[in-house]
């Protein structure tokens, strides 16, 4: 079983960096892949209302006689959720789909700040807190206004931002504000969806050097940032070679070397725009 190393979030609770995404898993392979997952050792697992797959997460996690409290899991709100009772309530349908009475964390999945109802949205997950429905609350795509407006308009600080994050968009000064204020980086796409970044000579040098893939090198240039990692994968071979990144690390000039790619390319929705 794969040692994975932890994060404390500003509430105390711990949470393990390396996990299981499922984006873009078909609702029928979910529990299939997530039971792969679980079975090569990994305890993190992040879905969403929006993948329309926490069901078959549901399915893994009873399926797997894993004690609930070794297990972190995390949803996130539907976009056509936000507003503070129409989010309780989607948390209230996720708990009903995933089997479970608490999620581990539950974030806002994009601000959509065209629509102007996050803060409202984020009272709604306070309230969640206090309620123990969810052991810690955060937000994903969330730039630095949005951050600035939730702490100057409530009292609770995201335990959590996840965002895009790879090699060619490391997002620098986001990471340095998540420092600045306690609050927890997850990386998404986090080799950039793999192809082209990880066919990088400069990559495929330091696989070579540490005997490793591409994209473990790219995975451990993440923890060693102390971000927050959850790849996807449904084929159990690569599955099990992901967490597979806890046996080496990268010199400080290799990690230079990755920082380099640096191109501030985007994959995903500007989140000032989306929504």
């Amino acid at each position: 079983m794969t040692e994975v190393s932890t994060v404390t979030l500003n509430n105390g609770v711990q949470i393990p960096q390396f996990g299981y995404g499922v984006f873009q898993i078909e609702p029928a392979h979910t529990a299939d892949a997530v039971g792969a997952a679980l079975d090569a050792g990994y305890r993190h697992i992040d879905t969403a209302q929006g993948y329309r797959n926490e069901e078959g997460v549901g399915r893994a996690i009873a399926a797997s006689g894993i004690p609930r409290d070794e297990l972190f899991i995390t949803t996130k709100l539907g976009n056509d959720r936000h507003g503070h009772d129409e989010a309780l309530k989607a948390l209230d349908e996720s708990l009903d789909r995933l089997g479970l009475d608490h999620v581990d964390l539950f974030l806002i999945h994009w601000p959509r700040p065209g629509e102007n109802r996050y803060v409202e949205t984020w009272k709604a997950f306070e309230q969640i807190a206090r309620e123990a429905k969810s052991r810690a609350i955060g937000v994903s795509n969330f730039q630095i206004a949005h951050l600035e407006r939730l702490a100057a308009e409530t009292g609770t600080v995201p335990a959590v931002n996840q965002i895009e994050l790879h090699p060619w968009f490391p997002q620098a000064e986001l990471r340095a504000y998540h420092r600045e204020n306690a609050i927890a980086t997850e990386a998404w796409s986090p080799i950039a969806k793999g192809g082209e970044l990880l066919a990088d000579p400069r990559l495929v040098a330091l696989a070579e050097k540490y005997g490793k893939s591409p994209a473990q090198i790219v995975l451990r240039w993440h923890l060693q940032l102390g971000n927050i990692v959850f790849p996807k994968s449904v084929t159990p071979s690569r599955i099990r070679e992901n967490i597979a990144v806890f046996d080496f690390e990268l010199a400080a000039d290799d990690v230079a070397t990755i920082d380099e790619l640096d191109t501030g390319t985007r994959l995903g929705p500007d989140p000032d725009d989306f929504g």
